[in-house]
């Protein structure tokens, strides 16, 4: 028999929890969604961030490869549905008397960011499968906040935009598989994956530094 320690229980309670994201290559440690619940409104706060740094990543694809066929018509609805969301999170904050208002960042984008190659069509791939991971872990971690965190209304927002999010992530995987063959997606989405885990892997020094993109995954 193995014995689990009351952390190592958790987060196989934790994995059970949430539907297989198979873009992720470590699941959510029962440490983040603790530190999560914790401190709610730090969190709500840096999610209308990411929020609009999501939209703000959609417009700049477009921009980049302006004449891209179809790019256009995918990328820009999902820069409106992000900076809907945005709204929602801001009216939420405000209701509690919260703002908008600047956070040090994890610096989980911009790490991630840095494992684009720059010669094209790398660039594009690896563009459109970071921007994936990312919307494939907020999507993981808004779950476990939609079932598990003690606020109501938390859970019913979080929970409302599951869907959306969900949809986000397998768009980018759709613009990948448009344009490379799976031989060349795949390998290079597992590389990015154990990366992305790589960069969530270890423990949070200060608890106030909680953010939707922090360290906390259950280590293999």
């Amino acid at each position: 028999m193995v014995l689990l320690s009351p952390a190592q229980a958790g987060d196989q309670s934790l994995q059970k929890t949430v539907a297989s994201i198979r873009w992720l290559a470590a699941p959510t440690s029962a440490s983040w969604l603790d530190q999560a619940n914790a401190r709610p409104i730090e969190v709500l706060i840096d999610h209308a961030h990411c929020e609009r740094k999501a939209a703000g990543a959609a417009v700049q694809l477009m921009f980049r490869y302006l004449c891209e066929p179809g790019l256009g018509e995918a990328l820009s609805p999902l820069a409106r549905e992000e900076l809907q969301h945005f709204e929602q999170v801001l009216a939420v904050l405000k209701r509690r008397g919260r703002y908008l208002e600047p956070l040090p960042s994890p610096g989980y984008g911009a790490k991630l960011a840095k494992q684009v190659r720059r010669p094209e069509p790398d660039r594009m791939l690896d563009s459109f499968l970071v921007a994936g991971l990312i919307e494939a872990r907020s999507h993981e971690r808004m779950a476990l906040l939609a079932e598990h965190s003690p606020d109501q209304e938390l859970r019913q927002l979080y929970g409302a935009l599951l869907a959306s999010e969900a949809r986000h992530f397998g768009l980018y995987w759709m613009l990948c598989e448009e344009r490379w063959d799976r031989s060349v997606v795949i390998p290079r989405l597992e590389q990015l994956a154990a990366h992305e885990a790589q960069i969530l892997t270890g423990e949070l020094e200060n608890p106030a530094d909680v953010r939707m993109h922090s360290v906390g995954v259950v280590s293999p």
